[in-house]
């Protein structure tokens, strides 16, 4: 074996884990101090009154937000001795932030380098030295994630039928539970 194909694998390698890595945001619970985690939060703020919040990453669709916010509101119900919660508050954010990336001279950070046949003859690419593909050497990038929250009331008995901002926390657990992604149990990640 050649050191070019052990380098070749190596980096193949390294980007196969790190894709691995890469994925949405789990139905979990947020962690104190680890915000850029991501997952559920709630708070009691009455007896029967909490507010429930779901944070995604940049992975994270939001319509899965939703989901996990709707199914979390449901689990506390439950959790609480309750059988069914209302909405009175609802709503989701999305946070759009853009990141620009100057690989020139004056840039930072490390940028790859090749070498490429052209016109005349063998040459190498390198972004602190031009770039001979495009005008500038700036990457842009655009990272959008939602938060939902929303505060929910609880209640003992039969779901009224004329509350469409009532919900039935059972049936929504049955419903919404094939949609929930777990974090894979510590022991079972690789299987």
């Amino acid at each position: 074996m050649t050191s070019k194909f052990i380098s070749i694998a190596a980096a193949a390698a390294a980007a196969l884990s790190l894709a691995a890595c890469a994925t949405a945001t789990p139905y979990q619970p947020r962690l104190p101090g680890q915000a850029q985690q991501g997952g559920y939060s709630d708070a009691r703020i009455e007896a029967n009154r909490f507010r429930v919040d779901f944070a995604g990453n940049s992975l994270t669709s939001r319509d899965t937000v939703e989901t996990y916010l709707l199914y979390r509101a449901a689990e506390l119900t439950v959790n609480q001795g309750y059988d069914w919660f209302a909405m009175a508050e609802r709503k989701t954010d999305k946070k759009v932030n853009t990141y620009v990336n100057n690989y020139g001279p004056y840039g930072y950070g490390w940028a790859p380098s090749w070498r490429y046949y052209g016109r005349f003859g063998w040459r190498t690419w390198d972004p602190f030295w031009g770039d001979p593909f495009w005008a500038n050497n700036i990457d842009v990038q655009t990272v959008e994630k939602y938060d939902a929250s929303a505060e929910i009331v609880m209640y003992r008995g039969p779901k009224p039928g004329d509350n469409p901002r009532a919900f039935d926390a059972r049936d929504v657990m049955a419903n919404l539970g094939s949609k929930i992604v777990r974090p894979p149990v510590a022991g079972q990640a690789g299987r």
